[in-house]
């Protein structure tokens, strides 16, 4: 089977003035992503997340090495069929309606369909946004700008989209409800790549994640893998006004320690004995903390 998407040894280098050496923003970074795969893009500000993108997308090119969508160079326009695109910050034609931007984007990947109109405005109700589906997105607020750029990518019927922070500006309501329809995409047998900050948003979505830090891509693995590293470590949170010794408070009458999982027993019972009322008992990896240590260690 043809990878959704496959970087090899990819490197881009900025020029500079000639009082300054280039920038080299990717170092020969590799992956790939196989078709109905999750991938999440993660990375500090300037890691080199955007430059990779827009290397995908066509915007710019490489300076060396290869990337390909479903088998097709980057730098051919045919690779971008079938691909739906939200960058972070959407720049929508502010003179257009958003009926007029998803019925531009099915002309423009050539879809042709017996209702178009009945199938832009499935997807503006969707992303809540019939109510406005004839006025003009200038004005519209960066919630509903996302969200019209979102309803955009999913209704030229992608079978991958490339997301760069496509939950920014939105409600909590909203992040749901655009998480549950990122699911259901996936579920159905789409691809997607995407890149967040927030790093909860990635894994609740992602199989698999890459970690990218100054132009090299650091690691790569999935939640059975991180959770693997630390499978006898938990987190135990617990409510009180005594704090049990080496716990943390988190915030006022909030206690938090870190035990390994022979020690919960014993744990528990210390803070049933102090009067104390146990919230919750939670794995003690996550994405931050491999996050924050893996920075920590390229450094």
């Amino acid at each position: 089977m043809t990878a959704a998407i496959a970087i090899d040894s990819l490197r881009k280098t900025y020029p500079r003035s000639l009082s300054s050496p280039p920038f080299e923003a990717l170092k020969g970074i590799s992956l790939t992503l196989e078709e109905g795969e999750v991938f999440g893009f993660i990375g500090p500000n300037g890691a080199g997340k955007s430059t990779t993108i827009k290397i995908l997308t066509g915007v710019m090119s490489q300076s060396s090495g290869s990337a390909t969508l479903f088998g097709i160079d980057v730098r051919e326009p045919e690779s971008r069929r079938g691909l739906g695109y939200v960058p972070e910050n959407p720049s929508l034609p502010d003179y257009l309606t958003p009926l007029e931007i998803l019925s531009m984007g099915l002309s423009l990947h050539q879809i042709k369909l017996a209702d178009a109109r009945k199938h832009c405005m499935q997807w503006l109700e969707r992303f809540e946004l019939a109510g406005v589906a004839n006025k003009v997105v200038r004005g519209f607020s960066k919630g509903m700008a996302q969200r019209t750029a979102l309803a955009h990518a999913m209704a030229v019927q992608p079978r991958l989209l490339i997301l760069d922070e496509p939950l920014s500006g939105l409600d909590p309501v909203g992040r749901r409800d655009v998480v549950d329809i990122l699911s259901e995409f996936n579920q159905q047998g789409g691809t997607i790549f995407l890149t967040s900050h927030v790093l909860h948003d990635v894994e609740r979505l992602a199989d698999h994640f890459g970690l990218i830090h100054k132009g090299e891509l650091l690691t790569t693995r999935s939640p059975q893998e991180l959770v693997a590293d630390q499978a006898d470590r938990y987190v135990v949170r617990y409510r009180g006004e005594m704090t049990v010794e080496d716990a943390e408070e988190v915030r006022t009458g909030l206690h938090a320690i870190n035990v390994c999982a022979a020690e919960l027993p014993t744990i528990l019972g210390k803070v049933q004995s102090a009067g104390g009322i146990v919230q919750d008992v939670l794995p003690a990896v996550s994405l931050e903390t491999v996050f924050f240590k893996t920075i920590g260690e390229s450094v």
